[in-house]
């Protein structure tokens, strides 16, 4: 291949991209210009892919974590054979494109992960890359490797100055992470002006103090020094690779090296000027060279080769180790084991009970053995949210050749191990799950105390906004947490997560509710689930008595009902609340009042229910409904109507014991029986005066 060629090639990638931008007048011209050498000889020459099969499970991983230089993505996409054509690509930005605005995972074929909020693709690559090394570690033996391939990364100026970068990074250093490599498209601008008014420090040395090899390429053109880099990244074992490549943003344009080359169109008069300045064609647009056309789309021999292959190495794996074998592939298919939960059994009726968290350990501990593919852990948290998987080791980097001398054993698991330390670093975490999910082969949970689900945030929407398997335990749910205060006390976090689309949020009343919860969870392929759970004990409903546990796949259900179903009254609560308004119904039903108790764990399900299953538990013909919830009352107006009222926290929490709490913030028996009497009473008002006042 010539130096010709190769220059044809990357100019075809360059204006492709500009053409998308100029043709939607939106986007962002700049990095196309600048990172095409990089990604050019990364795609050529180094990453291991099949276009014909871009769920093949040993591929390469490679994340645009700059997504909003989503144009070059799409053109690599289409010239190296993806199921994306030209058609798509000249429809950038358009409504129901294949081609968004940023890429979207399951949306356009070969996008990985969706990426445009800056930081959030690199710390899915850690994710990643942590995936591969678990499953290599697991399912590899000497002379049978089904499992090797890496994750490589685009990162910018922006990436690199998220906060969940840094905190990803930090991780990936710790841990050793030698299979990841990013490339850094230095261009010392941001989409406002220089990074010398933001960004001084010395990047490599910062990611040298993070454990990791750094590379330095002085020339972003210089294809032959980019190949050196990403060679030293391949031999590196003990190190994940930030190969910084000193890149001119709007490369070519006369806009380089201007902010304004970042997130505008060229304009006509400077994408003439552009393709002029490289020696492109000016016209047509979307020019489209055959010989560079041929080049590019050798990778759709070259991967057929590699995962013909692969295959060939997985045939023999399955002959030696026919057990491995079939786990591995259904790990790699999402498919759940048989029988994954027949360890985990109901628990009995006690009026003293436990808390949810302790239940949810107690659940995770059982059905883990079962379930190879869940792994995760909490950020700094596993004593209190009650998370660790008994006996099945820490995630942690094989020994170094140094301290393999010295008899360690990196906690005796290495990479096998399915605990995962995040550190505190609620927002990597969060992103890394995405990533574990994303790769394949795992259900990941992630735990922290509710209050710093905030921390997290971006990182929960992506998943949901890729519909992504990932669970979510979140304890300490609630001011009932007491002493430590407002800083820690949830009160507006709830919804928060229900504002969330496609996130599934359960808040169980007991046990058995939390049992029930777990079982959803795991078989929730499409849409990430947040469990919240409580640190005090709650009591173990008698099921005897009560509506089974399994009511709470609808969402609501009907705990007790009034003498023939006949109720004037409803109680709804969710969480820990739920046994205070099973102990108030019963005094209220003690008054003659008809009362019908109604556990609400998950809106979410409750409103995929068809309407007439929801007027079941919820009839119209009952207008006084009170729902009672440790956090405020937003959204549940929906569920209990004009007649309704709202039992909530409306505030902040405070530092007190617990109880004490309760009753200054009135979840109280007493206080909920006064709301409900009131309600009934405002109702009989306002029949009245409607019979009074007539139509």
């Amino acid at each position: 291949m010539t130096d010709q060629l190769d220059e044809q090639c990357i100019n075809t990638l360059r204006f492709l991209s500009v053409d998308m931008v100029q043709k939607a007048n939106s986007g962002h011209p700049g990095l196309p210009l600048g990172a095409a050498p990089m990604a050019y000889v990364l795609w050529t020459r180094y990453l291991k892919h099949n276009p014909r099969s871009p769920h093949w499970s040993d591929r390469d991983r490679f994340v645009l974590s700059a997504g909003h230089g989503s144009a070059l993505l799409y053109s690599l996409l289409f010239t190296t054979g993806y199921e994306l054509s030209l058609d798509d690509i000249k429809q950038f930005r358009q409504w129901g494109s294949k081609a968004p605005g940023h890429p979207e995972r399951g949306h356009t074929p070969g996008v990985e992960v969706t990426t445009g909020p800056l930081g959030q693709g690199m710390a899915n690559a850690v994710g990643m890359a942590m995936a591969e090394a678990q499953l290599a570690a697991r399912y590899n033996v000497e002379g049978h490797i089904p499992v090797d391939h890496r994750t490589w990364a685009i990162v910018s100026d922006g990436d690199l100055m998220e906060g969940v970068a840094a905190e990803a990074a930090s991780l990936a250093g710790h841990l050793r992470l030698s299979k990841l490599t990013c490339l850094y498209d230095d261009n010392y601008v941001t989409l406002s002006a220089g990074t010398d008014i933001t960004f001084s420090e010395d990047r490599a040395a910062r990611f040298e103090a993070y454990g990791w090899h750094t590379v330095k390429v002085d020339d972003g053109n210089d294809l032959a020094a980019i190949d050196a880099a990403l060679q030293a990244a391949c031999a590196e074992t003990t190190r994940p690779s930030l190969i910084l490549v000193r890149t001119h943003l709007g490369y070519g344009s006369p806009e380089q090296d201007s902010f304004k080359a970042h997130g505008s169109p060229l304009g006509a008069e400077n994408v003439r000027k552009t393709k002029q300045n490289l020696g492109w064609p000016t016209e047509p647009a979307f020019f489209l060279p055959k010989d560079a056309l041929a080049h590019l789309r050798t990778a759709l021999d070259r991967g057929a080769t590699q995962q013909e292959a692969w295959s060939g190495r997985m045939k023999a794996y399955a002959s030696a180790f026919p057990e491995r074998a079939r786990e591995l592939e259904r790990r790699l298919r999402s498919d759940l084991p048989g029988g994954w939960d027949e360890d985990l059994t109901s628990f009995p009726a006690d009026a003293k009970g436990m808390a949810t968290r302790v239940a949810s350990g107690q659940v995770m501990n059982a059905i883990a053995p079962c379930l190879p593919a869940l792994s995760g852990g909490s950020a700094d948290l596993d004593p209190s949210t009650k998370t660790a998987l008994k006996g099945l080791g820490d995630f942690n980097p094989p020994p170094s050749k140094s301290e393999d001398e010295q008899g360690s054993d990196g906690g005796g698991w290495g990479f096998q191990g399915r605990n995962i330390h995040f550190g505190v670093r609620e927002h990597a975490m969060g992103a890394i799950a995405n990533g574990l999910s994303a790769h394949g082969g795992f259900i990941p949970y992630a735990s922290t105390f509710l209050i710093f689900s905030d921390y997290m945030r971006p990182a929960i929407r992506l998943a949901a906004l890729m519909h992504l398997h990932v669970v979510y335990v979140f304890t300490h749910d609630s001011i009932a947490l007491g002493e430590d205060g407002p800083t820690h006390q949830p009160a507006e976090q709830l919804a928060s997560l229900r504002a969330i689309p496609n996130l599934t949020v359960i808040r169980p009343c007991d046990a058995n509710e939390t049992a029930v919860a777990w079982r959803l969870a795991v078989e929730s392929r499409a849409r990430p689930v947040a469990l919240v759970l409580t640190r005090q004990d709650l009591p173990t409903l008698d099921r005897q008595r009560y509506a089974d546990a399994n009511g709470l796949r609808k969402g609501a259900y009907i705990l007790t009902d009034a003498p023939d179903c006949k109720p004037v009254l409803i109680l709804i609560a969710s969480g820990s609340e739920v046994g205070l308004i099973l102990r108030a119904a019963e005094k209220l039903q003690g008054e003659g009042i008809a009362v019908r108790c109604v556990s609400m764990p998950s809106w979410e399900l409750f409103d995929a229910l068809p309407h007439a299953a929801r007027d079941a538990v919820l009839p119209p013909s009952v207008p006084a409904r009170l729902s009672v919830e440790l956090g405020i009352g937003q959204g549940w107006h929906r569920y209990v109507g004009d007649g309704g009222d709202v039992l909530s926290v409306e505030g902040f929490g405070a530092s007190a014991p617990a109880a004490v709490l309760l009753e200054n913030y009135g979840f109280t028996v007493d206080n909920v029986c006064a709301r409900a009497r009131a309600l009934l009473k405002r109702g009989q008002e306002k029949r009245a005066d409607h019979e009074t006042h007539g139509h």
